[in-house]
């Protein structure tokens, strides 16, 4: 159905907003619609906090009933039992979309497949199966209830927005970022936008690793932290031939309480993690066999400086969204295509 891709869509949108911040957890998005009306549109946030669905469905009580609730909805459990104490059949008129299975499993949060089995909305249209086995299951237990369930509703794009999911399971997940201006210049200062640096530093706020350039340490003189944010700073692996000895320690980045410094190790990439790449076209030439996807966050300048990327590497696009005057471009390195 024609509806079905237009509302999968709307949810897939919401949850690329939080890609990567989630860690370790998928990015999923959902949307609650009423006789072709859209109640709510809600992501999965943070790791053990509400899932996308119970995001949604607190939503829409509150387009249904006119009230607003006053809990944290990002408490799970409290949000849980709020649901299940609804009216019976509350929204049994409903449809809900999600991009991805609904979890049967019970952990930090507990199981929305339970949760909708019990509320029995009138149809839910799932995106992708979920690829882990202990989480999946959900749809047969909404399927013997008697809930209408269909799969498969823009498949490959819910299943492009869970690839760093199913890659971290394994290895490192490894993302490279780049700031330019519209004609590919990349010197001459910040150039992204408070709403593009707020982002990029909630994505830093969740790695295992931020790798930098030795060169770029050592001319830019980073802090490379999450104050846009009050995080806490990631850990640093510089990639260099010298040794952490030989770098000037008044640059800021070595003077963060709590932060892990070392000279980058190939065995970084071998466990599974989240890591951030940011540098200049030498760590990009460097590393370039060992990145999955590029984000590039793209200010509507055109700039004279003379720096840019002189490499040549070929992207799938994934993914375009605004963040703020900038455009944050997700795209893949086609050799995993």
């Amino acid at each position: 159905m024609l509806t079905d891709d237009i509302f999968m869509r709307v949810a897939i949108d919401r949850a690329w907003e939080y890609q990567l911040i989630t860690y370790p957890n998928p990015a999923v998005g959902a949307l609650v619609e009423l006789n072709g009306r859209v109640l709510a549109v809600e992501a999965h946030r943070e790791a053990g906090t509400s899932h996308a669905e119970v995001l949604a469905l607190l939503r829409a009580y509150e387009e249904l009933s006119n009230r607003k609730i006053e809990f944290n909805r990002l408490d799970a459990n409290l949000a849980h039992n709020f649901l299940l104490s609804l009216p019976r059949g509350f929204f049994s008129n409903c449809s809900i979309y999600v991009t991805l299975e609904p979890c049967s499993h019970t952990g930090k949060t507990p199981s929305c497949a339970t949760l909708l089995s019990k509320l029995k909305p009138k149809r839910v249209v799932v995106g992708t199966l979920d690829p882990i086995g202990s989480h999946s299951g959900g749809v047969e237990l909404l399927k013997s209830v008697g809930v209408e369930v269909e799969v498969g509703v823009l498949e490959r794009e819910a299943e492009e927005l869970i690839e760093p999911f199913i890659i971290w399971q394994k290895r490192a997940f490894v993302i490279f970022k780049i700031a330019q201006t519209s004609n590919g210049r990349i010197g001459g200062g910040y150039l992204s936008s408070k709403e593009s640096l707020t982002h990029l530093h909630k994505i830093r706020s969740k790695l295992s690793w931020l790798i930098i350039g030795g060169n770029t340490v050592r001319v830019d003189r980073p802090t490379l932290d999450c104050r846009f944010i009050g995080a806490n700073p990631p850990d640093i692996a510089i990639l260099s031939k010298k040794s952490l000895d030989e770098f000037d320690k008044t640059i800021p980045l070595f003077n963060i309480e709590d932060r892990r410094v070392e000279i980058l190790s190939s065995d970084i990439f071998k466990k599974p993690s989240l890591i951030l790449v940011e540098g200049g076209e030498g760590t990009i030439g460097a590393l370039k066999d060992k990145f999955d996807w590029l984000l590039q966050y793209q200010t509507p300048k055109i700039s004279s400086h003379p720096l840019g990327y002189g490499i040549n590497l070929e992207l799938e696009p994934l993914h375009q969204m605004r963040s703020g005057v900038d455009l944050a471009l997700w795209s893949r390195f086609k050799r995993y295509r």
